[in-house]
């Protein structure tokens, strides 16, 4: 932000009678009608808010009458600020790459073949109907917004399917709540092979957030639906509606990893810890997982200006690649996106953002199907 220019300051001008611009030069001062316009061979250069009238006589020079403006300082000509704009022109200009780090294609053709990709998914196995997926992250790394988001896109409108909430320490999610996607229009009734599962938030330590254990029992499909969550009560067979034998259809299918990426380069060591140990339990159960990198327009200006230069973005990439060694995953796994947050309508390029870390979360999510099939 530029600071205001400060008038009538202490300095050396306080006097306005006796005060005269620093260029270097000595001036006495005599009245206007004895002044006679005479230039010599040496060039005087004056700012345009100072005219001056040089006078001289072939050997003595003679007096200048100089208009006496005061505000406050002695005037300096400006030669910081068009370096500044430069330099700030230059850093902006280098945070952006000439070509795509990741190729993709945007416009209405892209959103609709993407749009359709989605809405056709059907799981690689005869046993279910549809891909469970669960979302895991940090408090306040836009778990539910998300969902909300992917069903803002099939609705036309953005909407908040799932309940978010404004704190960034306490978890708004303490339930295990399951999203079926739906169309819209004459297809908002029939819902798409795609189940959303919402849980409460990873917090730093084991007794503020989700456990391990109670991640690993929605996981296998022993959590039963609505269940709420408490580091003091954890999942088990006193559970009430616990899954004793769960079917495929009652396990997720593919785990994905949120974090938010205006914060993954200051979340604590411990978080990396936990993610890591997750991923560890999580994979021997065979379950895929990718990772969601939110806040994609809040990384960098011109992600934030033109959400559709994600992959021209230095600044994202580099964020991505943070996000990996947080996560201990490679980067090809990982998918920026922007959710819908204050705005009232969908936007064309936040929308293939989203429907692309959709369309790759179901990619994954096929091959559970295709690994566990008989």
């Amino acid at each position: 932000m530029s600071q205001g220019f400060k008038l009538g300051g202490p300095s050396s001008c306080d006097n306005p009678v006796t005060a005269a611009p620093a260029f270097g030069l000595s001036f006495a001062f005599q009245k206007p009608e004895t002044v006679a316009p005479s230039f010599t061979s040496a060039s005087v250069s004056t700012s345009s808010s100072v005219s001056s009238v040089v006078s001289s006589s072939a050997q003595t020079p003679e007096t200048v009458t100089v208009p006496q403006f005061s505000l406050g300082r002695t005037h300096q000509p400006n030669t910081r600020s068009p370096r500044l704009h430069s330099r700030q022109s230059l850093d902006r200009a280098s945070t952006m790459l000439e070509n795509e780090w990741r190729k993709m294609e945007w416009g209405e053709e892209a959103r609709e073949k993407l749009l359709e990709s989605v809405r056709s998914f059907k799981p690689a196995s005869e046993s279910v109907s549809e891909a469970r997926i669960l979302l895991i992250g940090p408090v306040g790394a836009g778990k539910s917004s998300f969902i909300s988001s992917v069903q803002s896109v099939f609705s036309g409108r953005v909407i908040n399917r799932a309940m978010v909430g404004s704190s960034s320490s306490t978890s708004f999610t303490k339930k295990l709540r399951s999203f079926n996607i739906t169309g819209s229009g004459e297809k908002a009734d029939e819902p798409m092979a795609l189940v959303l599962c919402d849980v409460m938030g990873v917090g730093e330590g084991e007794s503020t957030g989700l456990t391990l254990h109670d991640a690993l029992s929605v996981i296998k499909g022993h959590t039963p639906e609505g269940h709420q969550f408490s580091p003091d009560q954890p999942v088990g067979v006193e559970t009430e509606g616990f899954i004793r034998s769960p079917r495929t259809k009652d396990k997720v299918h593919c785990v994905v990893f949120v974090v938010d990426g205006s914060k993954v380069g200051s979340y604590a060591k411990s978080f990396g810890t936990t993610f890591q140990h997750l991923r560890e339990h999580i994979s021997s159960l065979g379950v895929h997982q990718v990772a969601l990198v939110t806040h994609a327009d809040q990384v960098c200006k011109a992600t934030g200006s033109d959400i559709s230069q994600v992959y021209r973005s230095l600044t994202l990439q580099q964020t991505i690649e943070k996000a990996g060694a947080l996560l201990g995953m490679a980067t090809s796994y990982i998918v920026p996106v922007k959710n819908y947050s204050s705005e009232l309508d969908v936007d064309e390029s936040t929308d293939i953002l989203l429907l692309r870390a959709v369309d790759h979360i179901l990619q994954y999510a096929n091959l559970y199907f295709l690994d566990n099939s008989d």
